[in-house]
């Protein structure tokens, strides 16, 4: 008999199984062994977890703003307090590297959970003022009610908290689901953000999260008490939620895939460019919408420049959570390897693998930093995002290639641009067609700046300010004077 570690749902305050008692493994990608369950939710868990949130919403919704204020901030010192314990239950769902998690998440996370605390006091809308004879007319900015949110599983409990920070200091209540490959962290949050609820004294429903799979989540979007759909995954995942969400005309927050392009131009720096790019490009092992994966480069330095990057990814080592060098670890599921090891055994004849292009042992889901050059702008690899350790790179003649071949994806998430010209560099970030455009940097986040794509990639935002208002409505409110 298998010794499992098993997880369970957190509804309303309470650890609790799957009413039917049906489960899922979770699976140790760095060693491909199944090494715990956790509850398959069917309908009846959808319910109560829905019912709690419905429940809770009231109190929440007129709670005030210093309250909501306060909850979050005791939320950050939390997850700072229980750092070591998020990080254990990250790691061992996605295999990432130990100390990079505890370094590039956690910070981050409580400063995110800080920006929206702070959020949560600063509700603005434009003064009330008289715009007919004798009427007098207000605008009111107000929480959606209760949210239905689906997070993926590459940054599991920070998409976690990019989920539920907003909606809570708007005044929602939320259900939320974990990826079905990495319940854990996601879990570990709903334990700590309950616990911090009852020692305030507020309603145990206020966060909920329940494990299961795309059918769980199926029910979640499709049930009739959310106002509103909040979901980060894959394109195919965000038309289905949109398609399910219109039943009822629910609102729907879309954040999806990428397949960012990177223009590096004859006078950037080569060396600080191939640098960046490569640590932005197999940083998770390339599991990142954002991810720098597709370069574009002027042709008259083509040729360092990929000497320059295949040294780079040559040096880019992958392995275990507690390895020492080591830049990321495995892809998170035999799916994924499955799917990265296709597009490089798919690659048309003109394409060449500088570096890379294999698996890395026979135990896990590990696989190779990959370079791939010669490649040409309709070539599958080029049109679809890979969402693994694989960098293409392209050549192109002057500006408007380059922002041709950049635009001419059906993603719209990020881009970055690599040069000295500040010009150009600002000719560039008008023509690119994406959410995001770093210069001469790829891939920094922050909690002020709004994270979010056009396109394929999706709609809505996440941090920011105007993540925050994404769970908000406007009512106008007149009255006679």
């Amino acid at each position: 008999m298998r010794d499992l570690r098993t997880l369970h749902n957190h509804v309303n305050g309470a650890f609790v199984d799957a009413v039917d008692g049906r489960t899922l493994d979770i699976v140790d990608p760095t060693t491909g062994q199944v090494y715990a369950t956790s509850p398959l939710s069917g309908a009846a868990d959808v319910d109560a977890a829905m019912a709690a949130a419905a429940d809770a919403f009231p109190h929440w919704r007129d709670a005030t703003p210093s309250t909501r204020q306060k909850l979050l901030l005791r939320i950050a010192d939390a997850i700072e307090a229980r750092a070591d314990e998020l990080v254990d239950a990250e790691c061992r769902d996605t295999g990432k590297p130990r100390g990079l998690t505890l370094s590039e998440e956690i910070g981050p996370m409580a400063d995110q959970v800080r920006f929206f605390a702070g959020a949560a006091r600063l509700l603005e809308g434009r003064s009330a003022g008289e715009y007919a004879d004798g009427m007098t007319s207000i605008i009111r900015r107000e929480p959606i009610g209760v949210c239905a949110q689906v997070a993926p599983w590459n940054y599991p409990m920070m998409t976690a908290v990019w989920k539920f920070a907003p909606a809570l200091a708007a005044g929602n209540t939320v259900v939320l689901k974990p990826s079905d490959t990495t319940p854990a962290s996601t879990v570990l949050l709903a334990d700590i953000v309950g616990g911090v609820l009852a020692d305030m004294g507020l309603p145990a429903g206020v966060l909920n999260v329940i494990c299961g799979d795309r059918e769980t989540g199926r029910l979640m979007v499709e049930h009739p008490t959310p106002a509103m759909a909040a979901i980060t995954g894959s394109v195919r995942a965000g038309i289905q939620v949109a398609q399910s969400a219109a039943g009822d005309v629910k609102r729907v927050h879309l954040e999806l895939g990428g397949k960012a392009p990177v223009l590096v131009f004859e006078d950037a720096d080569i060396a600080e460019a191939a640098r960046v790019i490569s640590t932005a490009g197999f940083f998770n092992a390339g599991q990142d919408c954002t991810a720098a994966t597709r370069v574009l480069v002027h042709e008259s330095i083509h040729a360092p420049f990929v000497e320059a990057l295949t040294k780079a990814a040559a040096g880019a080592r992958t392995g275990g959570v507690d390895e020492a060098d080591v830049c990321y670890g495995p892809l998170n599921n035999a799916d994924q390897l499955a799917q990265v090891s296709g597009y490089i055994e798919r690659l048309p004849a003109h394409a060449t693998v500088e570096t890379g292009g294999h698996r890395v042992g026979e135990a896990g889901y590990f696989y190779a930093a990959t370079v791939v050059t010669g490649l040409r702008q309709h070539d599958e690899i080029i049109q679809n995002e890979v969402f693994g350790p694989v960098i293409t790179v392209q050549r192109f003649s002057d500006e408007d290639q380059a922002v041709e071949y950049a635009n001419d994806v059906r993603f719209a998430l990020a881009s970055s641009v690599w040069t000295k010209d500040h010009a150009r560099a600002m000719r560039m970030s008008r023509r690119l067609d994406f959410g995001c455009v770093w210069i001469n940097t790829h891939a920094p986040l922050l909690a002020e700046m709004p994270h979010g794509g056009f396109k394929q990639s999706g709609y809505g935002k996440d941090l920011s300010a105007y993540g925050f208002e994404d769970y908000t409505r406007i009512k106008h409110v007149m009255t006679a004077l």
